[in-house]
């Protein structure tokens, strides 16, 4: 009888180890629509459910273009409604003088939708499809690029206008195993750890070309930068909307500089501010900028802030904000289709 007592008394505790565990994972693993992102330059993520909570801003009506209209008749999807998380990953092209311009994008989006009704207004644009482990790939033609869409899951979209299907052909393998809680890009796993707790939105980005030899122009004033900095920014809700920018420099002569040149910045646009008639000035700017901190330790520069809900919301209430999904042409203007 004691055996037996003990054994359940270990079963028990395994039990509760895992949980323990499981929840653990869940709490510091990346979350899905981040992780099937594929091999990037940089790294975007929206978690729109608490965003939405806080600023509401799916309570205020927004002029909805003919062609995104369309979109919503036939799939019944509102993003500012219905989109919970989107994920983004910037890529560099090699050429950005070339037919696909500077930078390519792929995209993950998760929420409320019907993939059955997505699946066939996908198939009513595409121009081709191939089939990839088991998913579709609507190739659509959208202004002189390919998008590459695959509803990979009841609630899960991807779409890429990359060159080449290689990023599509990722993140249809990433869902595959999207179950392991560390798994996703090498941008990812080398850095999310450092983004800060209950973030609702961050990104992630690696400058690994040289810029110019005096580094990048903020209103006049350069801000020197250099090869292989680290950018991490976050968002997080505290109270108040805080924004939190940090550059993970080579060294600390260069973290020093970046932190100085953004301290001047910062007071140039507190004087100019001050010295404009407050009907020219911008509210929620000014209050970004008043509250605008900036930090030098050791190789790394901190620059932090309070975003006013409302500017925020403003943001999110765009109609064409987070809307890369390919979308129905404008309808002809006459008959004969020209």
């Amino acid at each position: 009888m004691r055996r037996r007592a003990n054994a359940t008394v270990l079963i028990v505790l395994v039990i509760l180890l895992l949980l323990a565990l499981a929840a653990f994972l869940r709490k510091n693993a990346p979350p899905e629509a981040a992780r099937l992102l594929p091999e990037s330059d940089g790294i975007l993520y929206f978690n729109l459910r608490p965003l939405r909570a806080y600023t509401h801003f799916d309570k205020h009506p927004v002029p909805h273009d003919p062609a995104y209209q369309r979109f919503i008749d036939a799939t019944g999807f509102q993003f500012e409604r219905d989109l919970d998380q989107a994920a983004f990953a910037v890529h560099r092209m090699k050429n950005p003088l070339g037919p696909n311009g500077p930078l390519a994008f792929s995209e993950v989006f998760i929420g409320h939708m019907d993939g059955k009704r997505l699946s066939r207004y996908f198939a009513s644009l595409a121009r081709t499809q191939e089939q990839y482990a088991g998913h579709t790939i609507y190739e659509i033609p959208s202004q002189r690029r390919t998008v590459r869409v695959a509803v990979l899951g009841y609630d899960i979209v991807a779409a890429s206008n990359a060159p080449t299907p290689e990023q599509i052909h990722s993140m249809v393998d990433r869902y595959r195993t999207a179950a392991l809680p560390f798994s996703g890009s090498s941008l990812l796993r080398q850095h999310y750890s450092q983004v800060p707790l209950l973030s609702l939105a961050w990104g992630i980005g690696k400058l690994s070309v040289p810029l110019k030899r005096d580094g990048i122009a903020i209103l006049g004033f350069h801000v020197p930068l250099s090869v292989d900095t680290t950018f991490i920014a976050s968002l997080r809700w505290a109270g108040a909307l805080h924004l939190k920018v940090e550059e993970l420099a080579p060294n600390a002569a260069a973290a020093a500089a970046s932190a100085d040149a953004l301290t001047t910045c910062v007071a140039i646009l507190r004087a100019a501010e001050d010295n404009l008639p407050s009907r020219m000035t911008n509210a929620d700017l000014r209050s970004v900028v008043d509250s605008a901190h900036i930090q030098h330790r050791r190789d790394h520069a901190v620059a932090e802030a309070t975003i006013p809900v409302s500017f925020i919301e403003k943001l999110l209430t765009a109609p064409d904000s987070l809307h890369s999904l390919p979308r129905s042409p404008e309808p002809a203007a006459n008959g004969n289709g020209h």
